[in-house]
Protein backbone atom coordinates (compact mmCIF):
# COMPACT_ATOMS: atom_id res chain seq x y z
CA UNK A 1 0.00 0.00 0.00
CA UNK A 2 1.30 3.26 -1.14
CA UNK A 3 1.71 5.91 1.40
CA UNK A 4 -0.82 7.98 0.14
CA UNK A 5 -3.75 4.99 -0.07
CA UNK A 6 -2.02 4.69 3.44
CA UNK A 7 -2.90 7.83 4.93
CA UNK A 8 -6.62 7.66 3.34
CA UNK A 9 -7.12 4.29 5.26
CA UNK A 10 -9.69 3.33 7.47
CA UNK A 11 -10.24 4.88 10.63
CA UNK A 12 -9.33 1.90 13.35
CA UNK A 13 -9.56 1.28 17.06
CA UNK A 14 -8.08 -1.05 18.69
CA UNK A 15 -9.43 -2.00 22.08
CA UNK A 16 -6.70 -4.11 24.60
CA UNK A 17 -3.52 -4.12 25.72
CA UNK A 18 0.18 -5.74 25.94
CA UNK A 19 1.69 -7.78 23.45
CA UNK A 20 -1.57 -8.28 21.90
CA UNK A 21 -2.24 -5.47 20.86
CA UNK A 22 1.01 -4.23 20.13
CA UNK A 23 1.81 -7.20 18.08
CA UNK A 24 -1.63 -6.19 15.60
CA UNK A 25 -0.87 -2.75 15.67
CA UNK A 26 2.33 -3.64 13.52
CA UNK A 27 0.42 -4.98 11.04
CA UNK A 28 -2.26 -2.43 10.96
CA UNK A 29 0.13 0.61 10.77
CA UNK A 30 0.84 -0.72 7.13
CA UNK A 31 -2.41 0.07 5.61
CA UNK A 32 -3.55 2.82 7.54
CA UNK A 33 -1.74 5.13 9.34
CA UNK A 34 -5.99 6.77 11.24
CA UNK A 35 -5.25 4.08 14.07
CA UNK A 36 -6.13 4.65 17.91
CA UNK A 37 -5.46 2.46 20.54
CA UNK A 38 -7.47 2.80 23.18
CA UNK A 39 -5.27 0.92 26.40
CA UNK A 40 -6.03 -0.38 30.01
CA UNK A 41 -4.44 1.29 32.87
CA UNK A 42 -4.95 -1.94 35.20
CA UNK A 43 -1.58 -3.34 35.42
CA UNK A 44 -0.24 -3.31 38.86
CA UNK A 45 2.93 -5.89 37.84
CA UNK A 46 6.47 -5.58 37.39
CA UNK A 47 8.22 -2.18 36.60
CA UNK A 48 4.49 -0.73 35.75
CA UNK A 49 3.13 -1.57 39.12
CA UNK A 50 6.45 -0.32 40.73
CA UNK A 51 6.18 2.99 39.07
CA UNK A 52 2.36 3.09 39.79
CA UNK A 53 3.27 2.72 43.62
CA UNK A 54 6.32 4.86 43.95
CA UNK A 55 4.98 7.80 41.96
CA UNK A 56 1.19 7.49 42.20
CA UNK A 57 1.03 7.40 38.30
CA UNK A 58 -0.92 5.65 35.72
CA UNK A 59 0.77 2.11 34.82
CA UNK A 60 3.41 2.75 31.48
CA UNK A 61 3.63 -0.71 30.18
CA UNK A 62 1.07 -1.34 28.23
CA UNK A 63 1.02 2.35 26.65
CA UNK A 64 4.82 1.70 26.10
CA UNK A 65 3.82 -0.93 23.97
CA UNK A 66 1.26 0.51 21.69
CA UNK A 67 3.28 3.38 21.38
CA UNK A 68 6.66 1.95 20.50
CA UNK A 69 4.17 -0.61 18.09
CA UNK A 70 3.42 2.41 15.86
CA UNK A 71 6.61 4.48 16.26
CA UNK A 72 8.48 5.25 13.04
CA UNK A 73 11.48 5.08 14.84
CA UNK A 74 15.34 3.90 14.20
CA UNK A 75 15.86 0.08 15.56
CA UNK A 76 18.39 1.13 18.00
CA UNK A 77 16.00 3.66 19.97
CA UNK A 78 13.13 1.19 20.02
CA UNK A 79 15.92 -1.13 21.07
CA UNK A 80 16.56 1.29 23.62
CA UNK A 81 13.02 2.04 24.97
CA UNK A 82 12.79 -1.89 24.93
CA UNK A 83 16.15 -2.23 27.25
CA UNK A 84 15.43 -3.82 31.10
CA UNK A 85 17.90 -3.20 33.39
CA UNK A 86 19.85 -6.34 34.71
CA UNK A 87 21.62 -5.28 37.72
CA UNK A 88 21.30 -2.64 40.56
CA UNK A 89 18.57 -0.93 41.98
CA UNK A 90 16.56 -0.98 38.77
CA UNK A 91 17.02 -4.39 37.91
CA UNK A 92 13.93 -5.42 36.09
CA UNK A 93 13.01 -2.13 35.40
CA UNK A 94 12.08 -0.35 31.67
CA UNK A 95 13.76 2.25 29.94
CA UNK A 96 10.43 3.13 28.17
CA UNK A 97 8.90 2.99 31.01
CA UNK A 98 11.08 4.91 32.91
CA UNK A 99 11.15 7.64 29.87
CA UNK A 100 7.34 8.04 29.97
CA UNK A 101 7.37 8.78 33.93
CA UNK A 102 10.35 11.22 33.49
CA UNK A 103 8.21 12.90 30.98
CA UNK A 104 4.84 12.39 33.60
CA UNK A 105 7.11 14.19 35.77
CA UNK A 106 7.91 16.96 33.54
CA UNK A 107 4.34 17.48 32.72
CA UNK A 108 2.58 16.93 35.11
CA UNK A 109 0.39 15.33 33.56
CA UNK A 110 -0.06 11.73 32.40
CA UNK A 111 -2.03 12.22 28.92
CA UNK A 112 0.51 15.12 28.13
CA UNK A 113 3.16 12.84 28.67
CA UNK A 114 1.49 10.25 26.03
CA UNK A 115 1.33 12.88 23.41
CA UNK A 116 4.75 14.42 23.86
CA UNK A 117 6.40 10.68 23.74
CA UNK A 118 4.23 10.29 21.26
CA UNK A 119 5.63 13.17 18.77
CA UNK A 120 8.86 12.52 19.79
CA UNK A 121 8.74 9.00 18.10
CA UNK A 122 6.98 10.05 15.25
CA UNK A 123 4.01 7.71 15.72
CA UNK A 124 1.61 7.06 13.33
CA UNK A 125 -1.89 6.91 15.40
CA UNK A 126 -2.86 7.81 18.71
CA UNK A 127 -2.49 5.76 21.82
CA UNK A 128 -4.87 6.79 24.58
CA UNK A 129 -5.29 5.04 27.94
CA UNK A 130 -8.57 4.40 28.68
CA UNK A 131 -9.34 6.12 31.68
CA UNK A 132 -7.01 8.80 33.61
CA UNK A 133 -8.01 7.44 36.70
CA UNK A 134 -6.16 4.82 39.44
CA UNK A 135 -8.32 1.65 38.73
CA UNK A 136 -7.84 -1.41 40.78
CA UNK A 137 -8.76 -4.91 38.56
CA UNK A 138 -10.56 -7.64 41.18
CA UNK A 139 -11.51 -11.03 40.27
CA UNK A 140 -13.82 -13.00 41.79
CA UNK A 141 -13.22 -16.99 40.99
CA UNK A 142 -15.87 -20.08 40.83
CA UNK A 143 -15.35 -20.95 44.43
CA UNK A 144 -15.92 -17.47 45.58
CA UNK A 145 -12.81 -16.04 46.79
CA UNK A 146 -11.79 -12.48 45.78
CA UNK A 147 -8.61 -11.84 44.01
CA UNK A 148 -7.01 -7.99 44.15
CA UNK A 149 -4.30 -6.89 41.51
CA UNK A 150 -4.31 -7.62 37.75
CA UNK A 151 -0.73 -9.20 38.03
CA UNK A 152 -1.89 -11.75 41.15
CA UNK A 153 -4.81 -12.71 39.23
CA UNK A 154 -3.74 -15.59 37.05
CA UNK A 155 -1.30 -16.59 39.48
CA UNK A 156 -4.02 -16.73 42.18
CA UNK A 157 -6.24 -18.99 40.06
CA UNK A 158 -3.58 -21.48 38.63
CA UNK A 159 -2.45 -21.86 42.55
CA UNK A 160 -6.50 -22.63 43.40
CA UNK A 161 -7.22 -24.24 40.19
CA UNK A 162 -9.82 -22.11 39.79
CA UNK A 163 -11.62 -20.63 36.58
CA UNK A 164 -12.51 -17.02 37.03
CA UNK A 165 -15.99 -16.04 36.81
CA UNK A 166 -15.89 -12.43 36.57
CA UNK A 167 -13.52 -9.35 37.00
CA UNK A 168 -14.80 -6.07 38.12
CA UNK A 169 -12.91 -2.45 38.90
CA UNK A 170 -12.65 -0.41 42.03
CA UNK A 171 -13.65 1.85 41.77
CA UNK A 172 -16.66 0.62 39.51
CA UNK A 173 -17.49 4.22 38.36
CA UNK A 174 -14.54 5.79 36.37
CA UNK A 175 -14.96 8.30 33.77
CA UNK A 176 -13.49 7.26 29.99
CA UNK A 177 -11.24 9.16 28.01
CA UNK A 178 -13.65 11.39 25.97
CA UNK A 179 -11.15 11.03 22.68
CA UNK A 180 -11.47 7.39 23.39
CA UNK A 181 -15.40 7.35 23.02
CA UNK A 182 -14.84 10.04 20.30
CA UNK A 183 -12.48 7.86 18.30
CA UNK A 184 -15.21 4.54 18.91
CA UNK A 185 -18.17 7.03 17.69
CA UNK A 186 -16.08 8.19 14.32
CA UNK A 187 -14.09 4.59 13.49
CA UNK A 188 -14.86 2.25 10.36
CA UNK A 189 -13.61 -0.50 12.19
CA UNK A 190 -13.37 -1.53 16.01
CA UNK A 191 -11.39 -4.52 17.09
CA UNK A 192 -11.53 -6.35 20.30
CA UNK A 193 -7.92 -8.00 20.90
CA UNK A 194 -5.86 -10.24 20.44
CA UNK A 195 -4.74 -10.47 24.31
CA UNK A 196 -4.87 -11.59 27.74
CA UNK A 197 -8.96 -12.00 28.10
CA UNK A 198 -9.88 -10.88 32.00
CA UNK A 199 -6.67 -8.48 32.47
CA UNK A 200 -6.11 -6.74 29.45
CA UNK A 201 -9.54 -6.19 27.48
CA UNK A 202 -12.27 -6.60 29.18
CA UNK A 203 -10.82 -4.20 31.69
CA UNK A 204 -11.35 -1.63 29.17
CA UNK A 205 -14.96 -2.21 28.86
CA UNK A 206 -15.78 -1.80 32.58
CA UNK A 207 -14.81 1.62 32.16
CA UNK A 208 -18.25 3.62 32.10
CA UNK A 209 -19.46 4.77 28.47
CA UNK A 210 -16.61 2.29 26.27
CA UNK A 211 -19.47 -0.86 25.88
CA UNK A 212 -22.72 1.48 25.28
CA UNK A 213 -20.12 3.80 23.14
CA UNK A 214 -19.06 0.00 20.98
CA UNK A 215 -22.68 -0.75 21.17
CA UNK A 216 -24.06 1.58 18.96
CA UNK A 217 -21.51 2.93 17.04
CA UNK A 218 -21.47 2.23 13.09
CA UNK A 219 -17.86 0.62 12.53
CA UNK A 220 -17.63 -2.97 11.74
CA UNK A 221 -16.57 -4.59 15.09
CA UNK A 222 -14.44 -7.62 15.05
CA UNK A 223 -12.80 -9.90 18.14
CA UNK A 224 -9.55 -11.63 17.12
CA UNK A 225 -9.11 -14.39 19.02
CA UNK A 226 -6.09 -15.36 20.83
CA UNK A 227 -4.51 -18.56 19.38
CA UNK A 228 -3.02 -20.24 22.86
CA UNK A 229 -4.75 -19.97 26.14
CA UNK A 230 -3.92 -18.54 29.15
CA UNK A 231 -3.00 -20.42 32.22
CA UNK A 232 -4.97 -18.96 35.24
CA UNK A 233 -6.61 -17.00 32.87
CA UNK A 234 -8.97 -19.17 29.71
CA UNK A 235 -7.76 -22.27 30.60
CA UNK A 236 -9.46 -24.72 28.05
CA UNK A 237 -11.22 -21.93 26.38
CA UNK A 238 -12.40 -22.47 23.15
CA UNK A 239 -13.31 -19.71 20.98
CA UNK A 240 -16.76 -18.99 21.68
CA UNK A 241 -15.90 -19.43 25.82
CA UNK A 242 -13.74 -15.98 24.95
CA UNK A 243 -16.64 -14.08 23.35
CA UNK A 244 -18.93 -15.43 25.93
CA UNK A 245 -17.11 -14.28 28.77
CA UNK A 246 -16.81 -10.24 26.97
CA UNK A 247 -19.81 -10.33 26.50
CA UNK A 248 -21.07 -11.40 29.81
CA UNK A 249 -19.07 -8.05 31.06
CA UNK A 250 -21.26 -5.75 29.29
CA UNK A 251 -24.95 -4.45 29.60
CA UNK A 252 -27.25 -7.16 28.60
CA UNK A 253 -28.94 -4.26 26.08
CA UNK A 254 -25.21 -4.56 24.80
CA UNK A 255 -24.56 -8.05 24.16
CA UNK A 256 -26.06 -8.55 20.26
CA UNK A 257 -24.26 -5.73 19.09
CA UNK A 258 -20.47 -5.24 20.34
CA UNK A 259 -19.15 -8.30 18.09
CA UNK A 260 -20.02 -8.73 14.10
CA UNK A 261 -16.69 -10.95 12.98
CA UNK A 262 -14.70 -13.64 14.58
CA UNK A 263 -11.13 -14.07 13.51
CA UNK A 264 -9.83 -17.04 14.53
CA UNK A 265 -6.97 -19.66 13.72
CA UNK A 266 -7.39 -23.09 12.54
CA UNK A 267 -3.70 -23.10 11.45
CA UNK A 268 -0.99 -25.69 13.57
CA UNK A 269 1.99 -25.49 15.52
CA UNK A 270 4.63 -27.91 15.33
CA UNK A 271 4.90 -30.21 18.41
CA UNK A 272 8.21 -28.90 19.86
CA UNK A 273 6.62 -25.83 20.55
CA UNK A 274 3.20 -27.24 21.46
CA UNK A 275 5.03 -29.20 24.01
CA UNK A 276 6.66 -25.81 25.41
CA UNK A 277 3.63 -24.12 25.54
CA UNK A 278 1.78 -27.45 27.57
CA UNK A 279 4.73 -27.39 30.12
CA UNK A 280 3.59 -23.33 30.77
CA UNK A 281 -0.17 -24.43 31.40
CA UNK A 282 -1.09 -23.56 27.78
CA UNK A 283 -2.53 -25.28 25.09
CA UNK A 284 -3.94 -24.28 21.31
CA UNK A 285 -7.70 -22.51 21.97
CA UNK A 286 -10.36 -24.45 19.70
CA UNK A 287 -12.03 -23.34 17.45
CA UNK A 288 -15.53 -24.36 17.84
CA UNK A 289 -16.90 -27.07 14.79
CA UNK A 290 -19.17 -25.54 12.30
CA UNK A 291 -22.84 -27.09 13.52
CA UNK A 292 -22.21 -25.43 17.00
CA UNK A 293 -21.13 -22.21 15.34
CA UNK A 294 -24.23 -22.15 13.51
CA UNK A 295 -26.10 -21.46 16.40
CA UNK A 296 -23.89 -17.93 17.40
CA UNK A 297 -25.05 -14.60 15.14
CA UNK A 298 -21.68 -14.19 13.69
CA UNK A 299 -19.49 -13.93 10.90
CA UNK A 300 -16.66 -16.41 11.55
CA UNK A 301 -13.19 -15.81 9.55
CA UNK A 302 -11.08 -18.57 9.78
CA UNK A 303 -7.60 -19.48 8.82
CA UNK A 304 -3.81 -20.30 9.58
CA UNK A 305 -3.00 -16.76 11.30
CA UNK A 306 -0.11 -18.67 13.04
CA UNK A 307 3.56 -16.78 12.94
CA UNK A 308 6.12 -18.20 14.95
CA UNK A 309 8.99 -15.65 16.22
CA UNK A 310 11.87 -17.00 18.57
CA UNK A 311 9.89 -19.72 19.54
CA UNK A 312 7.03 -17.75 20.56
CA UNK A 313 3.55 -17.95 18.75
CA UNK A 314 2.18 -15.11 17.30
CA UNK A 315 -0.61 -14.18 15.11
CA UNK A 316 0.46 -13.19 11.27
CA UNK A 317 -0.35 -9.36 11.92
CA UNK A 318 0.06 -8.72 8.67
CA UNK A 319 -2.50 -11.12 7.35
CA UNK A 320 -5.03 -10.31 10.02
CA UNK A 321 -4.74 -6.34 9.39
CA UNK A 322 -4.91 -7.23 5.79
CA UNK A 323 -8.59 -8.79 6.32
CA UNK A 324 -9.83 -6.16 8.66
CA UNK A 325 -8.80 -3.48 6.10
CA UNK A 326 -10.45 -5.10 3.36
CA UNK A 327 -13.27 -6.02 4.92
CA UNK A 328 -14.37 -2.72 5.82
CA UNK A 329 -13.48 -1.63 2.61
CA UNK A 330 -15.76 -4.10 0.64
CA UNK A 331 -18.77 -2.76 3.37
CA UNK A 332 -18.00 0.21 2.34
CA UNK A 333 -17.87 0.02 -1.13
CA UNK A 334 -21.54 -1.65 -0.91
CA UNK A 335 -22.86 0.72 1.48
CA UNK A 336 -22.12 3.65 -1.23
CA UNK A 337 -23.66 1.40 -4.06
CA UNK A 338 -26.67 0.83 -2.30
CA UNK A 339 -26.86 4.58 -1.36
CA UNK A 340 -26.14 5.74 -4.68
CA UNK A 341 -29.11 3.25 -6.18
CA UNK A 342 -31.44 4.48 -4.07
CA UNK A 343 -30.98 7.61 -4.70
CA UNK A 344 -31.60 7.13 -8.42
CA UNK A 345 -34.90 4.90 -7.35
Amino acid sequence: MNKESKEKGPKLVIIGGGTGSSVLLRGLKKYTSNITAIVTVADDGGGSGKLREDLGMLPPGDIRSCILALADTEPIMEKLLQYRFQEGSLKGQNFGNLFIAAMNEITGNFEQAVKNISDVLKVKGTVIPVTLENIILIAELENGEFVRGESQIPIVAKEKQQRIKRVFIDPSKVAPHQDAIQAIQEADGIILGPGSLYTSIIPNLLVDGLSDAISKAKGVKFYVSNIMTQPGETDCYTVIDHVKAILNHVKYSNRNSMVEYIIANNGSIPEYLLQKYREDGSTMVIYNNDKQLKKYPYSFIVDDFVEIKKDYVRHNADKVARIICNLIKEKKLAKEELSFTDSII
